[in-house]
């Protein structure tokens, strides 16, 4: 198989996708390319003619598949820039022309692996860490975002940090968020070199938390208050990246309140966004804004699923797009067995033979794979420390894996688009709540194509029920729940959002999921929720959720099991 271009396949009218590369897949292949034996010859696939190079789709004359974009977190990162670190080489040393989005390491915070009092401007370890972000950002990044604190950080501050036996952020307000992302913010802004371009985080869990959060924030994108080093887009987190209808009115704020200048804020990024309908949803937006506001206006979009799934053993192995069907891009556990180790059969004819896949979609790495290849560990393998294994995976298994499922992933956006202008609509997307029905991307042609901000937010709020029928499966609230049950229940139960940004935390779920009373308790509690959330309606104002939540026993074992979940 000859190198395959995805840059190349990739059209300019679509929105685009950046895998967020894992800190463990370009470590090895970091150290390996700077001389260090990392991965022993014998190790490496023969397909691979001894350079595991090839893996990294960073570098356009090696990589057995190209594609020149890419997202990588500071919270991954080795942040010290005065040294040279060969686990970092992929992303430090990578070729002109690539282009590389830093995330600052909001999600750390959040998770309370940053631990410092965000919310002082004289904390020391935040200001030693957002020292460390900025120089790391200016040195590698070609885009980044600020150093935001999530509006989801409310609900980790009741975790301690070991050194002060305090909260580990100090984050217990959405008041206190924004108040903490200024001081970062007024950081950047004073103290940025030029060489990075930066984002303007938007944060909030619902309407008006997001609301608050821009009026607060819009500030820094401002070239007359910040004429000569103002933020240069735009970044949508939390709520604004999945709810439709908020999306769209905070860009219709954003143009008309001068925030959108081409040259000036020609990028908005969304967040940890791996629904598919939601790539072509992005084109369509960037299309319409492209044509009447800012014709360099470009959405990214970014998701770690190559990787996280990869970690779990899970493989990409096909694509779902057809019309009125839900749109997926499908994983599913692959080989893992020590009695493959000696088998050298073609990987994708061995998992189709030993009915591991009923359906394999080859890449450019399984295609140059056998199954001995991932399972690479036979019986009786003694590891390291002396010990025979458990799995027959080493590194490298994890690593060609994850190089596969970035493969599909890249591969299945873009198909997505090309089937989309095809006529191909996701069920998601049909316009089935107005009697016009116009199609997604006319109705977004219109709220943008509007001569002010209150024609355009009319045109929203005319199709306030098609917005309704958006949904992002776990990612914050979408559909029905953004204007019913879930919206006013925020300001008395904190949840926390299950995507791309923090899915590792559950890597321990099945220990949780087989302790069976906690099951049970939290199916049944999820369920009278549900049932109550139903029975509302969705334009009713909640006039009885207190009558539910004063229910003091629901609420308390709700809450501790979501919080037995994710924590």
């Amino acid at each position: 198989m000859e190198q395959i271009n995805l840059s190349h396949q990739q059209n300019n009218d679509w929105a685009l996708f950046l895998p967020a590369v894992s800190s463990f897949f370009i470590s090895g292949l970091g150290k390996q390319r700077e001389g260090e034996k990392y991965f022993p010859d014998e190790r490496v696939p023969v397909g691979f003619n001894g350079d595991v190079e090839c893996l990294n789709f960073l570098n356009s004359s090696k990589g057995l598949y190209t594609y020149k974009w890419g997202l990588y977190s500071a919270g991954h990162a080795n942040l010290d820039t005065t040294v040279d670190d060969h686990a970092e080489s992929i992303i430090r040393k990578r070729e002109q022309g690539t282009f590389m989005l830093g995330d600052s390491g909001g999600f750390q915070i959040l998770k309370c692996q940053w631990p410092a009092d965000w919310k002082d401007p004289n904390c020391p370890r935040a200001l030693e860490k957002r020292k460390a972000v900025l120089k790391w950002m200016d040195t590698y990044m070609d885009y980044g975002m600020c150093l935001d604190i999530p509006s989801q950080s409310l609900t980790t501050y009741h975790i301690k940090d070991k050194k002060t036996g305090k909260s580990a952020h100090g984050i217990s307000t959405i008041e206190e968020a924004i108040a903490a992302t200024h001081i970062n913010n007024e950081y950047f802004i004073k103290n940025r070199n030029g060489n990075c371009k930066f984002l303007n985080v938007m944060q909030g869990r619902n309407h008006k938390q997001s609301d608050d959060w821009y009026q607060e924030m819009k500030k820094y994108c401002d070239q007359n208050i910040y004429p000569d080093n103002h933020f240069n887009g735009w970044a949508f987190g939390g709520q604004n990246k999945i709810d439709l209808h908020l999306m769209l009115k905070r860009l219709v704020h954003i143009i008309y309140d001068g925030l959108l200048i081409p040259g000036k804020h020609d990028l908005l990024h969304c967040l940890g966004t791996s629904i598919m309908e939601y790539a072509v949803v992005f084109t369509d937006i960037q299309k319409a804004i492209r044509k009447y506001h800012n014709p360099n206006f470009t959405i990214t979009f970014d998701c770690a699923s190559p990787f996280y799934g990869a970690a779990k053993g899970l493989a990409y192995f096909n694509t779902n797009i057809e019309h009125n069907k839900k749109w997926s891009y499908s994983m599913e556990k692959t080989a893992e067995n020590k009695n493959y180790a000696t088998d050298n059969r073609k990987f994708s004819d061995a998992v189709l033979a030993e009915g591991i896949h009923s359906v394999f979609n080859d890449s450019p790495i399984t295609d140059r794979m056998m199954l001995k290849d991932l399972c690479y560990r036979g019986e009786g393998f003694i590891n390291n420390q002396g010990k025979e294994t458990k799995t027959s995976w080493d590194t490298l298994s994890y690593t060609l894996l994850q190089a596969h499922n970035v493969y599909q992933h890249i591969t299945a956006v873009q198909e997505a688009n090309r089937q989309y202008e095809k006529g191909v609509i996701p069920k998601m997307i049909l316009n089935t709540s107005t009697s016009d029905c116009k199609t997604f991307g006319k109705i977004v042609d219109e709220v943008f194509s509007q001569k002010d901000r209150k024609s355009s937010l009319d045109v929203i709020d005319y199709y306030s029920n098609f917005w309704l029928q958006m949904q992002s499966g776990s990612q914050g609230i979408s559909g029905k729940r953004t204007i019913n049950a879930m919206t006013a229940v925020d300001e008395l139960m904190e949840f926390e959002e299950i995507d791309d940004e923090n899915i590792s935390a559950l890597k321990e779920e099945d220990e949780f999921w087989l302790k069976s009373k906690k099951k049970e308790v939290l199916i049944s509690t999820s369920d009278k929720f549900l049932e109550f959330e139903k029975n509302q309606g969705q334009n009713t104002v909640l006039s009885k959720e207190d009558q539910f939540w004063n229910k003091s026993k629901d609420k308390e074992v709700l809450t501790s099991t979501f919080n037995g979940l994710f924590e």
